[in-house]
C-alpha cells in the first residue's frame, strides 16, 4: 500500500489549502484512516466494484500486435471496460463509501476529459446526491458527449473560462466551491494530487488495478511482467497500476506524459522528465509543475484532454526523484499513430489518453526480448475522442456528415465561472 510521510512523500505533497479547508480535510483523513487498514471495508469496496462496474477487468494479451512489433509479449489491462468507460469509477465509487459514512448530500468535482465527471455524476445519481461539475471550456467542446451524460443524469456542469480553460482553471474552482460549502459538501478529487490525504486516498482506491494485474500476470504468465507501463496526467491510473509493483525491483515503472507538439513551452504537458516540471506549490500541494520565468503555473498542450494538467501527482514526481519511475513522453502525433495500431491490430478502440501509453510502450517493446512480457494499462476508451480523433484522421465519405455534427456544439460562454488567476489557490 502506498503510504504517506505526515501528507509528503519525500519532498513532495502537503497540505497547502486555506485554513478554512482544514475540517474538512482532517475529517475526511480521520475517516480515510480508519477504514484503510480494514479488510472488511475493502471488501466492501472490491464487492461495489463487481456488482456495479464489472470488476475484475480482463489482462488481455496481444498477439498480432507483438508480432507485428517483434519485441516484448504485449498484455492490456483492461481499465476500458468498467462502467462509464476508464478507471475513473474506481476512485468515485470509493469515495462515495467515504460520503455515505460522512452524512454529506452533496459532491463536487473538476474533470478534463470528462471521464471523472462521468463517474462522479453516476455515483451522485446512485446514492442520491446533489452534484456540480467544474470543467474548462476547451475540454467541454473536446469532450461534449461525457457532459451531455453528465447532465442526463442530473449534474449541474459548470463551464470555467479562466486561464487556459482546462483541468488546473476547473481544479481551481472546484476547490473554491468547497472552501464555501464543506460543510455539506464533499469534493470528490479525480486524481492523486491535492492536499493531504487525497493523494493516499486516490492511489488507494484505483490501487485495485494493480492488485488484479499481479494475480492475473501470475495465472496467466506465470510470474510478475517485466515492464508496466501507464499514461500521467495527474497520476491515478499510473499509480493504480504500479501500487504491487513499487518495491518489486525486478518490474520496470514507466510513465508516459504528453509529448504535445513540440517541447517549446505551452505546447506540451511534461512535468517528470529533466528540463521540464519545477518544484512548486499550488491547488493545495508541492510536485513537479510546469511554470514560466515568473514562477506562474504556465500553459499546457495534449490532444488528449485528461493529459494537459500542469502538475503531477507528488507520489509520481517522488518516485521519479527516487530513480523507480522512468518517465516517457509520446507527441500528439505518436499517440494517433499508437490509437490506429491497436483498433487495426486488436480490435480495440482505446481513450487519446492511453494511446500516449501505448506510443511508449510500443516503442520499449520492440527493444526487448519475446521472452519478456509487458503490461500496458489501457486507462480508458476512446468513444468520447470520436470527433478528435475524425479531425485527425478525415474520410472524404463522412466529412460532411462530421461537419454538421460539430456545428450542432452548443454555445460554452453560457454558464461560464469566472474568476482570479489560475495560480492563486495555494
Amino acid at each position: 500500500m502506498i503510504r504517506s510521510n505526515n501528507g509528503m512523500f519525500g519532498s513532495f505533497g502537503g497540505r497547502y489549502a486555506p485554513e478554512i479547508l482544514t475540517p474538512a480535510l482532517i475529517e475526511l483523513e480521520r475517516l480515510f484512516f480508519s477504514l484503510r487498514d480494514d479488510p472488511d471495508f475493502w471488501r466492501e469496496y472490491q464487492t461495489l466494484a463487481q456488482q456495479f462496474s464489472g470488476r475484475p477487468t480482463p489482462l488481455t494479451p496481444c498477439e498480432r500486435l507483438s508480432r507485428e512489433i517483434g519485441g516484448a509479449q504485449i498484455w492490456l489491462k483492461r481499465e476500458d471496460l468498467n462502467h462509464s468507460g476508464a478507471h475513473k469509477v474506481n476512485n468515485v465509487l470509493g469515495q462515495g463509501l467515504l460520503v455515505r459514512r460522512m452524512g454529506k448530500r452533496r459532491v463536487i468535482a473538476e474533470t478534463g476529459a470528462g471521464q471523472h465527471g462521468l463517474a462522479t455524476a453516476i455515483m451522485a445519481a446512485r446514492l442520491g446526491l446533489e452534484c456540480r461539475i467544474y470543467m474548462g471550456e476547451d475540454d467541454i467542446e473536446r469532450q461534449y458527449g461525457n457532459v451531455f451524460w453528465m447532465r442526463r443524469l442530473g449534474a449541474e456542469v459548470i463551464p470555467v473560462a479562466t486561464g487556459a480553460r482546462t483541468l488546473k482553471e476547473a481544479m481551481d474552482e472546484a476547490l473554491r466551491d468547497w472552501a464555501a460549502s464543506f460543510e455539506d459538501t464533499h469534493y470528490v478529487l479525480g486524481t492523486a494530487c491535492g492536499p493531504a490525504p487525497f493523494p493516499e486516498l486516490v492511489a488507494y482506491f484505483q490501487s485495485i488495478i494493480g492488485k488484479e494485474l499481479q494475480q492475473q500476470a501470475l495465472s496467466q504468465i506465470g510470474r510478475n511482467p517485466d515492464s508496466v507501463v501507464a499514461c500521467v496526467g495527474g497520476g491515478s491510473n499510473a499509480l493504480g497500476a504500479f501500487a504491487p509493483f513499487i518495491e518489486r525491483h525486478d518490474v520496470e515503472l514507466v510513465g508516459v506524459e504528453a509529448g504535445g507538439r513540440s517541447r517549446e513551452e505551452g505546447q506540451h504537458s511534461i512535468r517528470l522528465q529533466e528540463g521540464t516540471g519545477e518544484d512548486g506549490i499550488a491547488q493545495g500541494f508541492k510536485t513537479l509543475f510546469l511554470q514560466d520565468a515568473d514562477g506562474q503555473l504556465g500553459h499546457t498542450h495534449s490532444v488528449a484532454a485528461g493529459l494537459d494538467y500542469v502538475g503531477v501527482s507528488p507520489i509520481l514526481a517522488d518516485l521519479t526523484q527516487r530513480g523507480r519511475l522512468t518517465p516517457d513522453s509520446a507527441t500528439d502525433e505518436e499517440a494517433l499513430a499508437a490509437f490506429e495500431t491497436l483498433l487495426r491490430y486488436e480490435g480495440i478502440i482505446p481513450a487519446l489518453e492511453s494511446s500516449h501509453a501505448l506510443a511508449g510502450g510500443f516503442r520499449r517493446a520492440a527493444q526487448m526480448s519475446p521472452q519478456q512480457h509487458m503490461v500496458i494499462n489501457l486507462s480508458g476508451r476512446g468513444d468520447k475522442d470520436i470527433f478528435n480523433v475524425a479531425r485527425a484522421f478525415p474520410h472524404p465519405d463522412w466529412s460532411a456528415f462530421l461537419q454538421r455534427e460539430l456545428a450542432r456544439q452548443p454555445d460554452f460562454t453560457t454558464q461560464t465561472t469566472q474568476g482570479e488567476s489560475a495560480t492563486d489557490v495555494a
